[in-house]
């Protein structure tokens, strides 16, 4: 089956006009295709189910890093820093993967519905997490991708066909960790101090006003928000700073000095500095080899 899936997602690669990513006519569904192997690329990651068809890659959230390849998928259920690269692949066997959005109330929804629910796995785990999808899953994708065919058809059942991959992670091997991703929330407060974070990373936020918001001890704070997410609190702001930076150099050809204050940092050879260990060259020359592999694609 999943080499069925490879052909599907092959074929409509091969439609397609350029690069991917592929946004397809599925809002929040996009296919990931790399001929070749690909360097780390800095990303934050949001909630998402990305199955991988053929090839394999590595993602690294903090000091967690996970391998995942064909009839495999990573499973993302907290907005976080990371690192993703793809290291098995060929123009004769590109990795491909199929991404799609993964919606949490939706996942808890299923769960409350199932008459014998597993039960939750008992570690303090991270957001994420792999999980082997041969078999139902990967048949739902198949069938998701056929439904690229007929959009008319696509309000009617993709919505079922969601809900159907939900059941199926849920009742899966992994199903005790995909209960636990579901109901990720070591706390409501933690993720309230998580949002509050990502809105306000311009700001200077030290750990005890976000343990404020959390409602909690400053220690019981930095040990879920770290079991969560993979960082620290402030690495966590550290890298959504420089992200957020590159971004915008990239995409606005703005200054190093401009860039560093409208992000937060007080000083622009400490963003330089802290840019450079990120990334493993200077903001410029960073920004200058992300704009010519653009358009080298």
């Amino acid at each position: 089956m999943i080499e069925s899936l490879a052909r599907a997602l092959k074929q409509y690669t091969e439609r397609q006009i350029g690069v991917g990513p592929y946004l397809t006519e599925i809002e929040g569904v996009g296919i990931l295709r790399s001929d070749h192997p690909k360097p780390p690329l800095h990303m934050i990651s949001r909630p998402s189910l990305c199955i991988v068809a053929q090839g394999a890659k590595r993602a690294s959230f903090g000091d967690t890093q996970l391998e995942y390849r064909a009839g495999q998928a990573l499973l993302v259920g907290v907005e976080t820093p990371s690192v993703g690269r793809v290291f098995t692949a060929s123009p004769d066997a590109p990795c491909l993967v199929l991404a799609m959005e993964l919606d949490l109330a939706l996942l808890r929804s299923v769960l409350e519905r199932m008459p014998a629910p597993p039960p939750p796995d008992g570690n303090c785990g991270s957001g994420v997490l792999i999980a082997d999808v041969e078999g139902p899953v990967t048949e739902c994708a198949l069938r998701l991708m056929r439904l690229l065919d007929t959009p008319e058809a696509i309000p009617t059942l993709y919505p079922l066909i969601v809900q159907e991959i939900c059941y199926w992670l849920l009742a899966g091997p992994q199903g005790g960790e995909v209960v636990r991703l579901a109901l990720a929330n070591p706390s409501q407060g933690v993720i309230a101090a998580l949002h509050a974070l990502r809105q306000n990373y311009r700001q200077p936020m030290r750990v005890g006003e976000l343990a404020e918001i959390a409602q909690m001890s400053a220690s019981a704070f930095h040990r879920q928000f770290r079991a969560l997410t993979s960082y620290s609190p402030l690495q966590y702001l550290k890298r959504m700073r420089l992200l957020e930076a590159r971004r915008m150099m990239t995409a606005n050809a703005l200054k190093v000095e401009t860039v560093a204050f409208d992000v937060g940092y007080e000083s622009a050879s400490q963003f330089s500095r802290e840019y450079t260990r990120m990334f493993g060259a200077s903001p410029k020359r960073n920004v200058q080899n992300v704009l010519a592999s653009q358009a080298l694609a």
